[in-house]
């Protein structure tokens, strides 16, 4: 019987894997399906919300599955240098649920205050304290659909497209980034 595994270094279609290839796309049962995100995103920001599922379906389509998200709650203010804190629940396909908790910084010509729910989307989470990091706004695409925005962050080869939806006024164009945490911290730095 011949041998048909992909030669040790390569993948299975015989291409060379080095410490630089990215990870390997999750496999549909270490991935979240489109129905089981949107309906847990409706659990965030209510069923029914206008545009959540086009934004999640247009985010999947662009992005592919998430292995890992997080439903949660946050809020920001700023005049001129702004903060945010939240908290949520990290669920992760292999890993399970635990608590997380965020806090950030911006500056910039930022001013006003909001508050609501959150919905992050995770990829390339192999191993959750890889969440513990801050996440700078990274070069990419950002989503406005039905009143809803995600934007895009990166560290390393995480990825997170953080889905909002609040209630309040801010203004303004700012830089900044979210940073994860166990335990809760009121310092945002």
């Amino acid at each position: 019987q011949a041998d048909t595994a992909a030669p040790a270094g390569t993948t299975a279609t015989g291409a060379p894997v080095s410490a630089a290839s990215p990870p390997a796309a999750p496999v549909p049962s270490e991935s979240y399906q489109e129905d089981d995100l949107i309906g847990a995103a409706e659990g965030v920001f209510g069923k029914g919300a206008e545009g959540l599922a086009g934004l999640i379906e247009k985010v999947l389509k662009d992005q592919g599955r998430p292995n890992a998200y997080i439903a949660g709650r946050e809020a920001s203010g700023a005049f001129v240098v702004g903060l945010r804190y939240g908290s949520g629940t990290l669920n992760h396909k292999i890993e399970g649920k635990r608590q997380v908790y965020w806090t950030g910084p911006s500056i910039g010509f930022d001013v006003g205050g909001n508050a609501g729910n959150t919905f992050v989307l995770v990829y390339n989470l192999y191993d959750t304290q890889d969440l513990y990091h801050r996440f700078p706004a990274a070069e990419g695409q950002a989503y406005l659909v039905g009143g809803f925005t995600a934007s895009y962050l990166r560290w390393g080869n995480v990825v997170l497209i953080p889905i909002r939806l609040g209630v309040g006024y801010r203004l303004g164009v700012n830089a900044g980034y979210m940073k994860f945490t166990e335990k809760r911290n009121w310092l945002p730095f």
